[in-house]
């Protein structure tokens, strides 16, 4: 039994990093925004594309700089970058102003994205607890997902009080901006190795950091769990944000708070159901180390929840073309479940491959393949929904996936524990 890890100043820091992260009270009205500002399932997909396309292309360079030239400088102008992009969505008026701040907020993610991962998992090396990472990660992902559920609450009162989605960006500026001060506070050591070591030209910095991540990517077993991974992150980043329209349809279908009008009942019932949501998730992530070592190896959960996840979409999709709506919210619920259950034992198998000082940089391309997956389906599942309705195309778009989950499906000897 590997020792347990203990709840230092490090260890809050990393947890209120997290909660002050997931202060996006912009989330669970993010869709319904779009909608109110008059685009159609198409442009949104789109929209969502740009974003996953300009973190894609970001992606490897930005993690790349934080292994090379610190993590907390590269963290800090990703927080910068997303206060302007809130600032973009306030005054944003039409489809190319949306577009415009889907750029500049792609640009933060891919600053992020990999980076504050690899400070954790190098600060776990430096204390010992290598082999803690599922329980560790876990523990710091239920605060973020517990800042999501907080979130959720003021985001209602925000939309109840003001009538209007867009004043909920304004307001996401200040967590955001007193995370930026966080990231400052964090010890010089979790910079990385890199930064430590001799002083380097910028080509022969960025030539080694390339080349230790093309050896990386020789592993299969890397490879692999990373597909695995992606495939279902994708999807989920693409698919999850659904959920507000099938929110919206249950709502105006209770016969409850007749008496508001509909964006505040909206607020209400989406509140509340997004604080279950992210309570739950918030569980279902502190428990994944729970849950992993009740296996031999980590193959076993992460197909299974790969295939259970994907299983489920099929079902809301019918659920929802065939009016059984609150049916298809308990399942929609489940798949945000499967993806905070998963992704912590999945990150723990890749970091467990990989050289600790390129450990941003493939990170990052774990998070540029999610990309690749949700900018793919996000536009997909825009035009689908369009022509054919939202339940139709999640139901196609899941089983799509899951016919093709054996070229990700990995296997007990390649993957683990």
């Amino acid at each position: 039994m590997p020792p347990p890890f203990k709840k230092d100043l490090q260890y809050y820091k990393f947890c209120l990093y997290g909660f002050l992260k997931n202060q996006r009270f912009f989330e669970p009205f993010f869709m319904l925004y779009f909608l109110e500002q008059g685009m159609s399932y198409t442009q949104i997909g789109t929209l969502y594309a740009i974003r996953e396309v300009v973190r894609n292309i970001f992606e490897i360079p930005s993690g790349m700089l934080a292994d090379a030239f610190g993590r907390r400088g590269t963290m800090m102008v990703s927080f910068s970058f997303y206060i302007f992009s809130f600032i973009l969505y306030y005054f944003a008026d039409s489809y190319w102003a949306l577009a415009i701040a889907c750029f500049v907020f792609g640009a933060a993610d891919a600053f992020r994205t990999g980076t504050h991962k690899a400070m954790i998992f190098q600060y776990l090396k430096l204390q010992g607890w290598e082999k803690q990472k599922v329980h560790y990660y876990g523990h710091t992902r239920s605060w973020s997902q517990m800042g999501s559920a907080i979130s959720s609450l003021v985001a209602a009162a925000i939309v109840f009080k003001s009538g209007h989605y867009e004043s909920i960006f304004l307001f996401s500026m200040f967590p955001y901006t007193l995370d930026l001060l966080l990231m400052a506070s964090y010890p010089k050591v979790l910079e990385g190795e890199t930064s430590n070591g001799p002083k380097e030209s910028i080509a022969k910095v960025f030539k080694r950091v390339f080349i230790e991540f093309i050896y990386s990517f020789k592993n299969i077993r890397v490879l692999k769990a990373i597909v695995n991974m992606s495939a279902f992150s994708g999807y989920y980043q693409a698919v999850k944000d659904y959920l507000q329209p099938v929110i919206q349809t249950f709502a105006l279908s209770l016969p409850v708070l007749l008496t508001l009008d509909h964006n505040k009942k909206e607020a209400v019932i989406v509140g509340i159901i997004y604080f279950l949501l992210f309570f739950a998730t918030s569980f279902a992530a502190r428990n994944s180390g729970n849950i992993s070592d009740k296996f031999k190896t980590l193959a076993k959960p992460l197909n299974l929840t790969l295939i259970i996840g994907l299983s489920a979409g099929i079902l809301i999709g019918i659920f929802y073309k065939i009016n059984l709506t609150w049916v298809s919210l308990i399942l929609f619920i489940f798949i945000y479940v499967i993806e905070n259950l998963r992704r912590p034992m999945a990150i723990s198998f890749v970091t467990e491959q990989l050289n600790q000082n390129i450990l941003a940089s493939v990170l990052s391309a774990e998070s540029q393949a999610n990309t690749v997956f949700a900018a793919i389906n996000a536009v997909l599942f825009g035009l689908f929904a369009d022509h054919f309705g939202v339940g139709p195309s999640l139901a196609f778009i899941s089983l799509t996936l899951l016919i093709f989950s054996p070229l990700y499906i990995v296997s007990s000897k390649q993957v683990t524990s």
